[in-house]
């Protein structure tokens, strides 16, 4: 092989190399990268009043994460129950901002417990819950809100 096929080929596969690698590191940062940011009460634009967090008679409840926003097969919401106990998730409700709203099932959470909510269709299992809905409902910058069965707002996570 004569130094200039070689020199092609090292071309070639350096532009390749990094293709690859950035094609991983945008699919890593779109997917993962929210599953290292916590959940905080804040007031948002619009609908969601200022939340104030009383220990004793809030519940330990966070949306731990959303990923995957903006497309619907890969979209999940992850709940986790920090508390002490059980915690019985039945008729609580997640929403977004353009009034799309998941009902939970009869569902106990226990200490440091999760659940994750998909967008996608699919069957239900105890860590598994499935939505079901045509599109994607989640975009950067929306609040996910999860409200206990009395419609009280227990939880506000901005989308990455």
């Amino acid at each position: 092989m004569d130094r200039r096929k070689l020199f092609y080929y090292l071309l070639l596969n350096v532009f390749v190399s990094a293709c690859v690698t950035g094609g991983i590191l945008f699919w890593y940062d779109r997917n993962y990268r929210a599953m290292n940011q916590t959940s905080v009460l804040q007031p948002a634009s619009g609908d969601v009043a200022a939340a104030t967090v009383n220990p004793k008679t809030d519940i330990a409840v966070k949306i731990s994460s959303v990923v995957g926003a903006g497309s619907k097969d890969a979209e999940i919401v992850v709940v986790k129950f920090e508390g002490e106990g059980q915690l019985d998730l039945a008729s609580w409700q997640l929403k977004d901002e353009n009034g799309n709203t998941f009902k939970f099932p009869k569902l106990t959470l226990y200490p440091n417990g999760a659940v994750q909510v998909h967008t996608a269709t699919g069957t239900d299992t105890v860590i598994d819950l499935y939505w079901g809905i045509g599109d994607a409902v989640w975009s950067s910058g929306e609040n996910a809100q999860l409200f206990d069965a009395q419609g009280n707002l227990r939880a506000v996570y901005r989308v990455p």
